[in-house]
């Protein structure tokens, strides 16, 4: 992940390579240690998730929503996993490991292809609240695993991780990446009372959260697979761009389908503008 404008956002295609950490296993998961964490980080956490959850009710999906009331994310502070992954196994049996930070694409698209959700287990200082470089355990944590305690996107993001290693053969994977970018992490979807937010990027941001949605100047489209795949993203700034699903189970249906077709529609067609 990289720079972002309030927090982390998502994984630019080759962003880590090499061995994993030496305190790592193979697959660069590392023990969260959660009795390691201080006072001070837990407070950090506290202050995170109370500001959030102040601005994110009529703004955020409801399947985020109950994904947060399902895990008791607040808690006393920074969730255990271990915690964590009782209640979301038994729901969609996904769980939550934890790294370092940035793992390597195929380490990734495994994890997830394997319903496991790699989690920086770091947080951020108390000055860093609206800025952040590297995803931590509060981007990863508050921000995507609400999500997956709802099936239907439990099995979306099960078959983007089994989608990356085809990508990455094919030279398709920046193509890919910018699905995730414009659904996980910065996707909106439609509702009767109007567009709520999904995307992990967007809710564990206080700024894009209101940004995202009241704000006159980003353009808002209705999701177009080859279109989201053909327009690229800002990792520096506010989003310029925001595309609306009309259901979860669209975004499924899109990602199940063949994409070597697309790939090879969309091999030699120029970006779309911002």
């Amino acid at each position: 992940m990289s720079v972002a404008a309030e927090g982390p956002a998502t994984r630019p295609a080759g962003a880590v390579m090499g061995a994993a950490p030496p305190d790592a296993a193979p697959d660069w998961t590392v023990d969260q240690d959660w009795s390691r964490y201080t006072a001070a980080e837990h407070e950090t956490w506290l202050t995170l998730y109370d500001r959030q959850a102040e601005i994110l009710e009529g703004r955020a999906c409801d399947e985020f929503l109950r994904g947060l009331e399902a895990l008791d994310l607040q808690g006393a502070g920074i969730p255990d996993f271990q915690r964590v992954n009782e209640k979301l196994g038994a729901l969609t049996g996904w769980s939550v490991v934890a790294v370092h930070g940035l793992v390597p694409d195929e380490v990734f698209f495994d994890h997830l292809a394997n319903r496991r959700f790699p989690a920086g287990r770091f947080i951020r200082r108390s000055d860093q609240l609206d800025y952040l470089q590297e995803p931590d355990v509060f981007h990863d944590v508050f921000g995507h695993v609400p999500m997956l305690t709802d099936p239907t996107f439990a099995d979306y993001m099960q078959a983007y991780g089994r989608g990356g290693g085809r990508a990455a053969a094919l030279g398709q994977l920046h193509q890919l990446a910018r699905l995730y970018w414009y659904t996980v992490e910065f996707g909106l979807m439609a509702t009767p009372a109007g567009p709520r937010i999904y995307g992990a990027g967007i809710v564990s941001s206080h700024r894009e959260t209101i940004y995202s949605l009241e704000d006159p100047r980003p353009r808002r489209l209705p999701f177009v697979l080859e279109q989201v795949m053909r327009t690229p993203y800002r990792i520096d700034d506010l989003q310029a761009l925001y595309f609306v699903i009309p259901s979860l189970k669209t975004l499924l249906d899109a990602t199940l389908q063949d994409f070597g077709p697309i790939y090879a529609r969309l091999r030699d067609a120029p970006d779309l503008p911002l």
